[in-house]
């Protein structure tokens, strides 16, 4: 008789119900049937598993050597079953079209799903308006999209779309490196309150949660320059002004990047899908993907995975 893994099956399940019987009931079947069975396997091992008394089945030394593999066999057979029907259900999808905001996540998801599917194209597209993406994956032409909101904020509403968290993020805020305040641990946001910012444009409540989070502070902000990155950077690093930043923001030469006290502002990523949409099967495997590129995102800012620790209800969804 060859060995199968349902004999591996019934192996681990006497050994952890600890008799003939309850492991019978365990597996729905008779148990002379399953006694019968035991036995076929040990004569195909080439001895007892088992040592059976009025306290039950322990195994013996050649039971231990079998359970050690089948502990192993089992788990890594199940996980490759689960791998390759993920694999199935999501190769076949003719691409990935994918749309996204300004974020950590995009490059990271391209990189992942291309190595994952290098026979599938993936193709991209950016916006500054979260509206803009959900109307093309509402209407069939993008599939999946990363926006952003602010806090617990949703998504801008689209008839059958679907989301899901990828992480949540603490606000930031980006100083020149010769800054009077670029050594502090942390800051005020009321420490800011003499200085110009510069920000990027966008819909959502963002602007309205800033202007918030300032009343609170004790201030209201000065004029805002709002502009693409490059310049925002620019306008940084040469002191004209500050900006707010996520916390996974890659660091260039001449700034640094200081957590705000208290985080009163936080960023949450989603991404979404139409219900509807042929690409819908392949949403946990996409969405796993992206959030396993926010967390390389987090662990290649030094400054957010340190702050981390003492904030762990911030970061990558689990």
């Amino acid at each position: 008789m060859d060995l199968e893994l349902r004999h591996l099956k019934i192996v681990r399940a006497v050994a952890e119900a600890g008799s003939v019987t309850k492991a019978a009931t365990r597996l729905g079947l008779a148990q002379p049937s399953l006694t019968a069975q035991l036995k076929r396997i040990e004569r195909s091992l080439g001895g007892p598993l088992f040592e059976r008394g009025r306290t039950g089945a322990r195994p013996t030394p050649l039971g231990e050597l079998v359970l050690s593999r089948a502990r192993v066999l089992l788990p890594a057979v199940q996980e490759l079953q689960e791998e390759a029907v993920r694999f199935a259900n999501t190769a076949a999808i003719p691409g990935y079209r994918l749309g996204a905001t300004h974020g950590p996540v995009l490059g990271g998801l391209v990189e992942r799903l291309t190595a994952t599917y290098p026979t599938t194209p993936v193709s991209t597209h950016t916006s500054w308006w979260a509206r803009e993406l959900i109307s093309m994956a509402a209407s069939g032409r993008l599939d999946f999209v990363l926006v952003g909101t602010c806090g617990d904020s949703p998504p801008p509403q689209a008839d059958s779309m679907s989301w899901t968290v990828i992480g949540t993020d603490p606000v930031f805020v980006l100083l020149p490196e010769d800054h009077p305040l670029a050594g502090e641990e942390e800051l005020k946001l009321s420490a800011l309150a003499e200085e110009h910012w510069a920000a990027t444009p966008g819909d959502g409540c963002f602007a309205d949660c800033f202007a918030g989070a300032c009343s609170r502070a004790g201030f209201v902000p000065q004029p805002i320059y709002e502009t693409d990155v490059a310049t925002s950077l620019h306008l940084v690093k040469v002191g004209k002004a500050v900006a707010l930043c996520q916390a996974t923001f890659q660091l260039t030469a001449g700034l640094v990047m200081m957590p705000l006290a208290g985080a009163p502002l936080r960023w949450r990523h989603l991404i979404g899908w139409h219900a509807d949409a042929e690409a819908a099967r392949a949403a946990a495997e996409v969405a796993r993907h992206a959030r396993a590129a926010h967390a390389d995102a987090v662990r290649r800012s030094v400054r957010y995975a340190r702050w981390l620790r003492a904030n762990p209800e911030y970061g990558t969804a689990r």
